[in-house]
């Protein structure tokens, strides 16, 4: 597998000490058990456990967990993310239903879908995306689906795909502010995300981005990230504090107080965001459930 690289070579800087709010606790409780269990059986991936989100024993006692489809090799080289990069294999075409089944044993009310980006196929997996969500319909008729989708190199053909099998929220993650995207996203780029996001709201959905901070942004770059996202009226935000998987991924450059996510979640809201979710350990399908009841207007 590929190398995370740090194409800004920054140095880690190995002083910083994680604050107390950053304390990350795994679950043990029966929930806890049985999604993982239940994940081993059918043969799934979750993002909870590739990216190592700091949250997944919080969303895993709930009964929560964010669906990774599609395998668990990237093509693309983002060098904050954890999952592994390479050449993927085959995908499974029996995934979907599997997804579903385990959506109605989890009994869960709202389910998140996000994946790998699959650049190697002719629709980056559109086809998968909009099959996982019918058959999640017909499975458990009334939960709700947002899916985290990759920017599907802005083709409309492959996010028609996708928008036609009407997921609840269309999720779509910018990640950074506009000055540091080819640092961090090196094969995408934040006018291409911005369209993804626009194209969706266009055609009708409630839509979604969320965002990193720690990474060398600055607050009036958060602001005019967050103006461009309420130019195209997107519906929902997410502001987490970035934490390196490894020393060979890009470098931390500070970490932020729990008041100062409570200001950009203030602001933000003062833009005209309808939910925000802002906080250190805040990731994009953080209390995902909590705004799965909002409709596009």
């Amino acid at each position: 597998m590929a190398k995370k690289k740090n194409p800004l070579n920054i140095v880690q800087n190995t002083s910083m000490r994680r604050p107390e709010w950053l304390r990350i606790k795994l679950g043990d409780n029966n929930n806890f058990s049985n999604l993982r269990q239940l994940v081993r059986e059918q043969r799934l991936h979750t993002v909870c456990e590739s990216a190592r989100c700091p949250n997944l024993g919080e969303c895993w006692n709930r009964g929560t967990a964010t669906f990774m489809i599609l395998g668990d090799i990237c093509t693309r080289s983002c060098t904050f993310c954890n999952i592994e990069v390479g050449r993927p294999g085959h995908y499974d075409p029996d995934e979907p239903e599997r997804v579903a089944q385990s959506v109605k044993q989890l009994n869960l009310r709202h389910a998140v879908i996000t994946s790998v980006t699959r650049d190697d196929l002719s629709d980056g997996g559109a086809f998968i995306f909009a099959e996982t969500i019918r058959r999640i319909r017909q499975k458990k008729p009334g939960c709700t689906v947002e899916v985290l989708i990759p920017d599907m190199k802005g083709d409309t053909d492959d996010l028609d795909t996708i928008l036609d099998a009407r997921p609840d929220i269309l999720n779509h993650n910018l990640e950074t502010v506009k000055r540091l995207q080819k640092a961090l996203r090196v094969q995408a780029t934040y006018q291409r995300s911005m369209f993804v996001l626009e194209y969706a709201k266009k055609r009708g959905f409630v839509t979604k981005t969320g965002i990193m901070v720690g990474v060398g942004e600055t607050k009036d770059e958060i602001v005019s990230l967050m103006d461009d996202a309420r130019a195209i009226d997107v519906d929902i935000l997410t502001i987490g504090q970035y934490l390196p998987p490894s020393r060979q991924h890009y470098p931390i450059q500070r970490y932020y107080h729990p008041d100062e996510f409570d200001e950009l979640k203030a602001i933000a809201l003062d833009m005209g965001f309808r939910h925000v979710e802002s906080g250190p350990l805040v990731r994009s399908s953080y209390h995902a459930d909590a705004h799965a009841d909002i409709r596009a207007s």
